[in-house]
């Protein structure tokens, strides 16, 4: 067997030089790659963390890029937000429209990046200027539309738009700018209901696929609709597009390369098929079921196995959801290199070598559903630049570098993620730098946020630690939340440091958290005295309870006892924890200890629940 790889190295040059890609097999020997592979891999994101992420008021379902630099998102309450790619990095919002009072099905954007359209439940589309951001018509559609897409290209006279219906194969072609009534209808090309319509721009011919795994290829307008010219088959048994039906599967995505002669897939049966457009052949099938990825987490680990579990239950839950009709896959711009989501994060797919050559957003906790790519430069320069620009190492014109970014949705988010060339800057506060909060937060979310607030004011649980060894309590936040408020905040700015136990009544209690250790002084956080906080279930019937000691009712301030015994005679006492510990003191006067017990100082810790300690 020849082993050297440098005589095959200088073959492989030769054949670079007739074709992008080599594969040379001599035995055992395989040795494959692309060229400028390196090139293409620093025109597409590289951080495994996203960068920013936008919100909606609920749910996104879909996302796109426009050739014009406009991110459009629609989130499933129907509701539409165009985005504007800036010039250096990042995004600008531009404006929001409540397309449907309904479901959002499907959203398409034109080729050229000049028209969008939305269709929802509510059976209506909605046909907007992208450039303009402007909505300029309404179809009443009078059906429940499924599927849409632009089937016309730039310089046709019409712009076409194709529209399913979502309980039938029914087909219905209609003027964007024009009346309710369809041009043309395709009422027997599909016998169950679509899943996918795309527009190859680059041969003019649009390819349809059903809920059977048939597919179909058509062109539009300019053809009349006629099977295309263009495609190297006649019969379909020449090519490999019964594969869907003869794995009793159906594609949920298609996407085309550039150059129109690649065609990726993504199935219900989770599994990527790569099509050579042209003869309708099968370039490349990889496998992404959960099958796959229990083999490869049992061969070698790729997550912790709890990470790796809870990952699987998302899944699940995406298959239970139909949750899977939503996700894509697509293209690069030169058409080498394949994206999608999966449970491990965003895989970038070169196509031509069969490799996985990056992983994005495998750390994150987020399943991505939807793709859009954006590469290039987002505001063209004014004039062609010279060679000394180029050279120069000026700031203002090195920011006119490409900025590519992956736009990206997530599994039951109202969020839109960014991963770009830039890792965050500080991940650990990157939940409050990253994440913008863009939108008005609800009544519940309000809620639910002045509630998260309560744990980084109390604990449920404290360490008083002393000269003659540590106490440790639980917290009743829940049933006494003031008091227990007044107490955490005490002990975190060290109020309580350096006090005395300068109150021990034998067979009783054991008082402390006076500053002037006369039993006089104290006072709240709030900077005087406040409210009883009396609770049914948190009484004096056991030893070691905690309680506020004051002069009377409503003169709660700062000083504290703990109770030695039983005090069934004390029903209504301020209980708002209960403690559990050993206090060893010498008494030389009934109220005071022989020595002084000096706290050194009072530390509350969180604990996951709050229950009286038995």
């Amino acid at each position: 067997m020849l082993t050297d790889l440098g005589i095959w190295r200088e073959i492989n040059d030769i054949f670079v030089s007739l074709q992008h890609w080599s594969c040379v097999v001599f035995g055992e020997l395989l040795y494959s790659f692309l060229e400028y592979e390196r090139l293409y891999l620093d025109n597409l994101p590289s951080a495994s963390m996203y960068e920013r992420s936008y919100m909606h008021r609920d749910v996104i379902t879909h996302i796109v890029c426009s050739k014009t630099d406009f991110i459009i998102t629609a989130s499933q309450d129907g509701h539409v937000k165009f985005w504007k790619k800036k010039e250096d990095e990042g995004v600008e919002f531009v404006k929001h429209f409540r397309s449907h009072l309904g479901v959002m099905e499907c959203i398409s954007v034109s080729a050229e990046g000049a028209l969008f359209c939305s269709v929802g439940d509510d059976q209506a589309m909605k046909v907007f200027d992208v450039v303009n951001f402007d909505m300029i018509n309404m179809l009443k559609l009078g059906f429940h539309p499924g599927q849409c897409e632009w089937i016309y290209n730039p310089g046709d006279a019409i712009s076409t738009v194709a529209c399913s219906e979502k309980s039938t194969g029914k087909i219905f072609v209609y003027d964007g700018r024009g009346s309710n009534q369809p041009l043309h209808t395709f009422a027997k090309m599909h016998t169950t209901p679509l899943s996918q319509i795309r527009l190859n721009p680059k041969y003019r011919v649009i390819v349809s696929a059903d809920k059977a795994g048939m597919l179909e290829y058509w062109t539009g307008l300019p053809s009349e609709f006629k099977f295309p010219r263009q495609v190297e088959w006649e019969f379909k048994t020449d090519t490999d597009l019964y594969e869907f039906a003869k794995c009793r599967t159906y594609p949920t995505s298609l996407a085309f390369s550039q150059d129109g002669k690649k065609m990726a897939t993504i199935a219900t049966d989770r599994k990527v098929r790569i099509f050579r457009f042209l003869t309708g052949k099968l370039m490349r099938v990889f496998d992404e079921s959960l099958t796959m990825f229990t083999e490869l987490q049992q061969m070698r680990q790729q997550l912790p196995d709890m990470e790796f579990g809870r990952r699987m239950a998302v899944e699940r839950e995406l298959e239970k959801v139909d949750g899977i009709r939503l996700t894509n896959i697509i293209f690069d711009e030169t058409g080498h290199f394949v994206l999608y989501g999966t449970m491990l994060g965003i895989k970038v797919i070169n196509v031509e070598t069969n490799r996985c050559v990056r992983i994005l957003g495998k750390q994150e906790n987020i399943r991505v559903v939807q793709l859009s790519l954006f590469q290039g430069i987002a505001k063209a320069m004014q004039a062609a630049p010279t060679i000394e620009m180029k050279a120069s190492e000026n700031p203002a014109l090195q920011s006119t570098d490409p900025d590519p970014t992956i736009f990206c949705t997530a599994f039951k988010k109202n969020r839109f993620y960014m991963f770009t060339k830039r890792e965050p800057e500080d991940t650990k506060s990157a939940d409050s730098d990253r994440d913008i909060f863009n939108e008005k937060p609800s009544k519940e979310e309000v809620m639910a946020a002045t509630q998260a607030e309560g744990p980084k004011r109390v604990s449920d649980s404290a360490i008083i630690h002393t000269t003659m060894g540590d106490i440790h309590i639980k917290l009743f936040p829940v049933e006494c939340p003031k008091t227990v408020e007044n107490f955490c905040v005490h002990s975190r700015n060290g109020y309580y440091n350096g006090h005395i136990c300068h109150r021990v009544i034998k067979g009783f209690m054991i008082q402390t958290g006076d500053p002037t250790g006369t039993g006089m002084g104290g006072e709240s956080i709030w900077g005087g005295e406040f409210e009883d906080e009396f609770h049914a279930t948190l009484r004096h019937d056991r030893p070691y309870t905690l309680s506020m000691a004051n002069a009377g009712p409503g003169t709660n301030g700062s000083q504290f006892f703990i109770t030695v015994v039983p005090t069934v005679s004390r029903p209504n006492c301020f209980v708002f924890l209960f403690v559990y510990g050993h206090v060893l003191l010498l008494l030389s006067k009934p109220d005071q200890p022989l020595s002084d017990v000096c706290v050194h100082h009072a530390q509350s810790h969180l604990l996951l629940t709050a229950q009286r300690l038995v």
